[in-house]
């Protein structure tokens, strides 16, 4: 017959090593995970880091653009400041220089006129440089080269500047001469400005008479009127 006593131990023995199969077989299972977690910890940290250095290049490019693209703009602002700045710097010298023209010149007082004078005198002032060559015919059209260049000589006899200056009104006052009503933009002074032709050297003023009224105010503006 059998033991049962040693059936027993038999028994007891087998569960004892099926548990700790059981044990080993779950704590290899909870090394190999283990061993997992980090190999995929340690890769998240190596893709991690790569970019943010990626980033950190990109922002730098970014700056720099940004510094480029700023400067650039600064030095296009720069020079168009330059060039305004010049070309009020050349204007303020023109008419400077007009003013100039104007107190040079020796002045004597004269017979006005009409009794619309308040003052009158002559000077010697030279001819404005002309652009115009050859035979000379006045052209009194707004725009013409007359025009601008009885302007000039006009602001060169009464000190104003061509900036501030208003034309009333231009006339022929005989062969090769004109007569040019002026005033300032506040219309504070209206002068009377006669002017003759210098063949190849262009318009010289004669005679200049400040006016107590603007008489040539209502023809400009009926003459507008009608022309519109």
């Amino acid at each position: 017959m059998k033991d049962p006593k040693g059936n027993k131990k038999n028994t007891r023995s087998n569960k004892y090593d099926k548990e700790r199969k059981t044990v080993k077989i779950l704590t290899f299972a909870v090394v190999i995970a283990a061993l997992v977690v980090v190999v995929l910890i340690i890769m998240s940290l190596f893709s991690g880091g790569d970019e943010p250095q990626e980033s950190t290049i990109e922002s730098s490019s970014m700056i720099i653009k940004d510094s480029s693209e700023s400067t650039q703009s600064d030095s296009q602002s720069s020079e168009s400041s330059s060039e305004s700045e010049s070309s009020e710097s050349e204007s303020s010298e023109s008419e400077e220089s007009e003013e100039s023209e104007s107190e040079s010149v020796e002045t004597n007082e004269t017979e006005p006129s009409d009794d619309n004078v308040s003052e009158a005198y002559t000077g010697d002032w030279e001819p404005v440089a002309t652009e115009q060559q050859g035979e000379h015919t006045t052209d009194f059209s707004n725009g013409s080269q007359d025009r601008a260049e009885i302007k000039k000589a006009a602001a060169v006899a009464t000190g104003l500047s061509e900036s501030d200056m208003i034309e009333w009104w231009v006339e022929n006052g005989g062969a090769e001469q004109v007569v040019a009503t002026v005033s300032d933009s506040s219309q504070t002074k209206t002068y009377r400005v006669y002017l003759g032709w210098v063949d190849n050297q262009g318009w010289q003023p004669t005679k200049v008479e400040q006016l107590k009224e603007n008489d040539k105010q209502q023809k400009n503006l009926t003459a507008k009127l009608f022309c519109s």
